[in-house]
């Protein structure tokens, strides 16, 4: 059976006071479970008071992005080692956002999911097509592409270690959702790709939908054969939508 996810990413979002109330309520709603976990990805000041408020707690926490370098003369970059010192189990790579406003290109993505999986933390990788790239017809295209830069640099082998997330572009932050059905398509097209180099690998790894999920969708989202779980963005920022959502992953 594989393993349900819903991961919250805060984005550039948060305050010491804001936190502590949000995982305060996080840590009375989301009790452990075989049917799902849990992790807030989080701004990186805030890594120190997530790792206080939430150890021994059945919830994790990661980081939103990673540097490809291990260590060196990079100003402002936070390397995977870092990460670890804060207790981090997994970490956004390639996030929709990071390719589009920062330009990080598959190949970069590729060596951030090495760096990661180097310094012992679980990649999220994310990838998808932007709303041009729907409308041309070319999302199998995009995506295909954008796994195979990792599978190219990592080998198949390392997404034993690692998690997919499918976040359509013109779904996040807009409102719009990709119908069950679609999002279902694209996940179960990656599923194939991995699955045509291994199958077993394929049947256990953990695919999850990012884009505009709210507690009132994720139930007939997370329904769908291909989808296991969430990457949570607005809601995640909002204890009683997180926790519906994690309640629907763990039901579904």
């Amino acid at each position: 059976m594989r393993s349900r996810l819903v991961a919250g990413n805060w984005k550039m979002h948060g305050s010491l006071a804001a936190n502590q109330r949000l995982l305060d309520g996080l840590k009375s709603g989301l009790k452990a479970s075989d049917g799902a976990q849990y992790t807030v990805c989080v701004p990186y000041p805030y890594l120190s008071q997530a790792q206080s408020c939430l150890s021994g707690t059945p919830i994790a926490w990661g980081a939103q992005n990673l540097s490809e370098h291990a260590q060196g003369a990079f100003t402002g970059e936070v390397s995977g080692a870092m990460l670890r010192d804060f207790g981090c189990r997994h970490v956004l790579v390639g996030h929709s956002e990071r390719r589009a406003l920062y330009g990080e290109t598959d190949k970069q993505v590729a060596a951030k999911f090495q760096a990661a999986q180097g310094a012992g933390l679980i990649p999220i990788l994310c990838v998808g097509e932007s709303l041009q790239e729907r409308e041309s017809g070319v999302t199998e295209i995009v995506v295909g592409r954008q796994l195979a830069a990792v599978l190219d640099s990592s080998g198949v082998g390392a997404l034993v270690n690692a998690v997919i997330a499918y976040e359509p572009v013109w779904a996040i932050g807009t409102g719009r959702t990709a119908t069950p059905q679609q999002a279902q398509a694209v996940h179960a097209f990656i599923r194939g790709v991995v699955g045509r180099q291994d199958a077993k690998l394929a049947a256990g790894l953990s695919i999850l939908y990012g884009g505009s999920v709210k507690a009132g969708n994720a139930k007939e989202l997370f329904a769908m054969p291909d989808i296991d779980g969430g990457l949570i963005g607005g809601a995640a920022l909002v204890v009683e939508d997180f926790v519906a959502i994690c309640d629907a992953a763990r039901s579904a």
